[in-house]
């Protein structure tokens, strides 16, 4: 009988030994680096409540890395992140907060830097099964899931922005499932999060952009 490590292909859709640990924390690690801007150089890694407990026995760690060099969760190459992440030159850095107890149990906070020097920060949840959440992006609070297609868009928050936001997805024939605006405070840096059944037109940002209220836009697709 040949030797299975805990690494390999366990299910259809995940590789390691936990649908939280492993294959949770790579699916929030995979949204994650669908928006960052340019190529990534340096990514830290906060690791709460269990997360911190488990980050090398589950192999927590390797899946973070992985899904933020763009593995999904039945990658194979989750086993070989470290190396790979070298070989790309990429540094990273884990940090175990196991004093932290005001949040979620399985919680990952996200600071990569780009080689342009753009900088991002995305807290995520794991939420059992595979299933995940992203809860901050920055500092402003957030709620969406990754299981659509979605646009994300920084702003100001200034009146006109929703509409401008809203005629340019009904221009591009976008069917709009779920949208949300999450604020750090009236008339500060707001976040639109749109997502759609379907996958979004990849030039949709350029019209977005138009608008000088708009700062960023991001595409998370499927």
């Amino acid at each position: 009988m040949s030797f299975i490590s805990v690494f390999d292909v366990l299910g259809p859709h995940m590789v390691g030994p936990s649908s939280s640990h492993t294959a949770g924390a790579c699916a929030i690690a995979l949204l994650a680096q669908k928006m960052k801007n340019g190529a990534l150089k340096e990514v830290e890694f906060t690791l709460y409540g269990s997360f911190a407990k488990t980050c090398r026995g589950h192999g927590t760690d390797r899946a973070l890395l992985g899904g933020i060099m763009g593995f999904a969760t039945d990658d194979i190459r989750i086993r070989d992140s470290f190396e790979i992440a070298k070989e790309r030159r990429i540094a990273y850095r884990f940090i175990l907060d196991e004093k932290e107890t005001e949040v979620h149990p399985n919680t990952v906070e996200i600071r990569m830097i780009s080689e342009n020097g753009t900088q991002m920060t995305v807290r995520g949840e794991s939420l059992g099964g595979g299933k995940v959440r992203i809860v901050r992006i920055n500092q402003v609070q957030v709620d969406f899931t990754g299981e659509y297609n979605a646009v994300i868009i920084i702003q100001k928050d200034r009146p006109g922005v929703a509409a401008h936001i809203t005629r340019t997805l009904s221009d591009q024939g976008v069917n709009i499932a779920f949208m949300r605006l999450f604020r750090e405070a009236k008339g500060e840096t707001a976040y639109t999060i749109v997502e759609s059944d379907d996958r979004l037109p990849e030039d949709i940002a350029e019209t977005l952009l138009e608008n000088p209220n708009v700062r960023d836009v991001m595409l998370v697709q499927q």
